[in-house]
């Protein structure tokens, strides 16, 4: 009997395609060298917060719905007296991903969601900050197709 785990499409097409092509293109000496994903971060700013606490509630739902893994509430760090905003008060939610959740997100959001985005040009390029990190914007997150099928 064979136990096979499971291991999402993505880190598979990664290390068996991506990884060489990489290596053969920049003459890395070894698989190390080559850069990997470590994380993917998700977060959300809740507008109207201070006001009304449920929002920060359905927040984290929502982005709990869209990554498979529960979200928690961020919360301020400051007083910041023109907002009414106090220190310790929640204003978002974020989750971390990491390892197979983390590929199979990057999966679902490459080939189910930005196909949904209307009038998509593809990511822009210049949204890396010089040490690997990339940040994108989604300002509606009905593109993701578990949030369709909850409401």
């Amino acid at each position: 009997m064979s136990t096979k785990t499971y291991s999402p499409r993505l880190a598979e097409k990664y290390k068996k395609d991506v990884v060489p092509a990489l290596i053969k293109k920049f003459g890395y000496e070894t698989v190390m060298q080559a850069p990997k994903l470590e994380k993917i971060c998700l977060n959300r700013g809740v507008n109207g917060a201070v006001s009304d606490k449920k929002l920060v509630d359905i927040a984290i739902d929502e982005l709990t719905q869209i990554s498979g893994q529960k979200a928690v509430a961020t919360i301020s760090k400051k007083d910041i007296s023109n907002f009414k905003l106090r220190k310790s008060m929640p204003i978002g939610a974020r989750v971390t991903l990491r390892g197979a959740k983390m590929f199979e997100f990057l999966d679902r959001l490459i080939s189910v969601a930005l196909p949904r985005v209307r009038d998509f040009k593809g990511v822009n390029e210049k949204a890396f900050d010089g040490r690997g990190n990339y940040t994108m914007g989604v300002t509606e997150q009905i593109i993701f197709p578990r949030l369709t099928l909850i409401k």
